[in-house]
């Protein structure tokens, strides 16, 4: 009876354990992640799980006035750039499981990206980690010139001080307008990003945005208009505001892969998200 009982005892204290392991895991998911407090460096994606059934909500905003158009005089006098119109965006995602998440990009300019994201491993149990991710946009209000992307995001942190990220990404239908058949339309683009925390709650970021075949935009030979961004961010609870500047207005995946079709020049932004979970 006594082997019995001591039987019986190992099983419930099995049991408990493992709720309480679970419970663990899903308080993980749920606790703000001090290296990698956000879904997005600044445009590229990161690898940070959303969990199950909880939701998350970004706005991205582009000052239109470039920083290098006109004298130090006039650009202060529209208080560099503030002054002017804007690119803005708004994005909400939502955790379907703990390891996937999806979400909807709606920019001014009437662009709309529908995404998702499919986590494949975490750090630790391998020496990266990786997701899958896939997304439409759409011009118009998704009513013509579909964009279909297809990429791997993967993140190697370096102790609790870093994260560095890349994200091969194949993206359809980058050129606008199409030209003709015989022209390259897609894009194979390699997103690089990093993300240093300078303290507990404020954080270095950076990325470059590299193509590597296929259409390269409408600028000269001698131009690889590559899209390219950095900033400062600070964490309040489940809030992250990021103060950054980029050389092109562009936020989404295909405007990303397009890189700069504009003049050369740097324009100052900021993304801001919260987390409600």
């Amino acid at each position: 009876m006594k082997a019995q009982g001591m039987g019986v005892m190992a099983v419930a204290a099995s049991l408990l354990f493992g709720v309480a392991s679970v419970k663990a895991d899903d308080s993980d998911d749920r606790s703000i992640d001090p290296v990698e407090p956000d879904f997005t460096v600044v445009t590229l994606p990161t690898t940070l799980r959303l969990p199950k059934h909880a939701l998350a909500f970004r706005l991205t905003h582009r000052f239109a006035r470039g920083l290098e158009q006109g004298s130090f005089g006039d650009l202060a006098g529209d208080l560099f750039g503030f002054d002017g119109g804007a690119q803005v965006g708004l994005e909400l995602r939502f955790g379907i499981t703990s390891k996937l998440q999806v979400g909807v990009y709606r920019t001014s300019d009437k662009t709309i990206d529908l995404f998702l994201q499919h986590e494949i491993v975490k750090q630790g149990k391998s020496p990266l980690g990786l997701a899958a991710a896939a997304s439409v946009e759409g011009l118009d209000n998704f009513q013509k010139e579909y964009s279909p992307r297809a990429a791997v995001v993967a993140s190697r942190r370096l102790g609790d001080r870093a994260v560095l990220y890349a994200q091969p990404a194949f993206l359809w239908n980058t050129r606008l307008p199409p030209e003709i058949e015989t022209e390259s339309n897609d894009t194979l683009v390699l997103g690089l990003g990093a993300r240093l925390r300078m303290s507990d709650s404020a954080y270095l970021v950076a990325e470059v945005n590299p193509r590597l075949a296929g259409y390269k935009g409408n600028l000269g030979s001698g131009d690889s208009g590559t899209q390219a961004a950095f900033g400062i961010e600070g964490r309040v609870g489940g809030h992250v505001f990021q103060f950054n500047v980029s050389n092109d207005l562009g936020t989404t995946p295909a405007q990303t892969a397009r890189g700069r079709q504009g003049r050369d020049d740097w324009y100052i932004g900021f993304n801001l998200s919260r987390k409600f979970y």
